[in-house]
Order: structure tokens, then sequence, then C-alpha cells
């Protein structure tokens, strides 16, 4: 995960080339993707707001200014941008960065900047479904009419066409959110994480029950999860679901999510520096000797 608030960076907002130092660095020690998040304001509720940038910029910034590692958002807010200016966005920055996209949706939770800005909080699932069913027809390339109860298109298709399957991603633990995923999605991210715990178990059979009720292949979608890794003698704080041992610890914890079918960690790291990139690389080079 990009440092990309207030509370990720040094004590203050982070800044572009503090981030593009921090993805090209992730890069550079051999790490596979980049991840950001997708909010206009941050902070928890009943607390004053926080600074954050905003995603898509900062997507399209590093497609152009990386060139290996794979770009996500965990996750897009499909209440923020319509659905086919999502589809419309994703298929430009893939090209821009020679095909390294995933598109990360998910439905929206944080109250206070749909209030702010302008958004509507209501049926937030029931819009995801229906956004879904713009977005995925226009990334293959197809031409489509939609007129659903909150997004309509009329003809739409994407030009120039996608150059590849662009996949994508929901996020997501409850019923519905598993039906949707299982129904459309490429990946699935569940979070967050520290060990593998009893609570991860049961969310993986959850997802394993919405692929079968749908009918389709438990290996055709990939699996990630998202983990917290602290750095117990550099973390201001570190959180009780967190990961905090060493980097031999590290390592094994890493090998028990891949022995339950993960396919992919998504790591948020305390602190979110340099050097906590070097441990994880160090704990992924202890797993390959």
């Amino acid at each position: 995960m990009l440092p990309f608030g207030a509370s990720d960076g040094p004590g203050r907002l982070p800044t572009w080339p503090e981030m593009h130092a921090f993805a090209t660095h992730a890069e550079g020690d051999g790490l596979d993707s980049a991840w950001v998040c997708d909010h206009f304001l941050s902070g928890p509720e009943g607390s004053p707001a926080e600074g954050i940038h905003e995603a898509w910029t900062i997507v399209a910034a590093l497609a152009a200014s990386t060139s290996r590692i794979e770009l996500g958002q965990l996750v897009m807010c499909v209440s923020f941008r319509s659905p086919s200016l999502l589809a419309k966005m994703a298929v430009t920055a893939d090209g821009v960065s020679g095909g390294r996209l995933v598109l990360g949706l998910g439905a929206g939770w944080y109250d206070p900047e749909y209030l702010a800005f302008g958004y509507a909080t209501d049926h937030r699932v029931a819009r995801l479904d229906e956004a879904l069913q713009i977005i995925g027809p226009l990334l293959r390339g197809e031409r489509l009419t939609f007129d659903g109860r909150f997004h309509q298109v009329q003809d739409a298709v994407l030009l120039p066409a996608p150059d590849r399957h662009i996949p994508i991603l929901l996020a997501g633990n409850r019923p519905r959110m598993l039906r949707l995923t299982a129904r459309y999605a490429d990946a699935w991210n569940t979070a967050w994480f520290g060990l593998p715990d009893e609570r991860l178990g049961q969310r993986l059979a959850d997802m394993h029950a919405a692929l079968e009720a749908e009918n389709r292949d438990p290996g055709t979608l990939r699996r990630t999860v998202g983990m917290e890794v602290c750095d117990p003698d550099l973390a201001e704080q570190i959180e009780a679901e967190s990961f905090a041992g060493s980097v031999d610890d590290l390592a094994r914890a890493i090998d028990a999510y891949e022995r339950l079918g993960i396919d992919d960690l998504i790591v948020r790291l305390e602190p979110s520096t340099h050097a906590s990139l070097d441990r994880l690389a160090r704990a992924i080079e202890v797993r390959s000797r």
C-alpha cells in the first residue's frame, strides 16, 4: 500500500515526490505491486478530516513513472465516478502503464466524504451491482445500452478499445458482495489481518460457497489478502490485529498465507518507509533460501 493520507506520512501528508520514491523503491526491491486507496477525506468518523490525495491522478502518474510493478486500487469507490467514466479511465491508465493495471472496485462506506462532496449514501451495493454490469462489458470491448435504476448508458463503447483484459478486483466480505465477486470479478480482497486466523478461514469458506452458488470454478478467482505489518522497533503504535514479528517470523507468516491458497498479500506497512520496504523484501528473500 502506497502512503497516501496524512496518517501514512512522516507526521503529515506525503508529497508526490515521496510517494513516487516509495513506489520506485518497492519496484527496485522486487515487490510485485503498488496499491492506492480512494477517499476524498480521511480519518475516523467523529474526528477532524485529514488530507488525502486523489487516487486516479496518482495511479496515472505512477503508470507513467514506473516500469514493471503492477498498479492497483484498494478500492475505487463507484459512487464517485460514473461507471462508464471509470471504464474509460481504466483503459487509458492501463495503456499508459503498458498493461499493468488492476481495477479495484468497491461500494464505499465513509459517509462524511459522501456528504461533503454531494454523493448519495443510499443503496451503495445496488449501485455497485449496476456499475459492474456496465464496466465489465465495456472493458471487454462491447457496445452497451443499459437502463438501470441508478445508471444509464446508451450505445456506449470505449474507443480506443482495451488492449487486453483488464482484471477487476472487488473487496468485501458480506453475502451480497461475495455474490457480486463470484459473478463479475477476476480477483477478490479481504482485509485486514496480521497472521491468518479463524476469521480469515471463515471468509475464505464464505467466498468458496459464493463461487459454488454461481457455478464458478474456484480456481478462476485470484485471492488477495490485506496484511498489516509493523516494524516493532520503529512503529509508533502497534494495533492488536497487526503482525509485529521479526523478519524470519514475517517470512513464515507469508508461507502460512501461501499454504491457504492466497495469491497475493497487499501489505500495509507501519511505518511506511523505505526501511520497511527493505524489511519486507528481506523476508521474501528468506523464503527463497
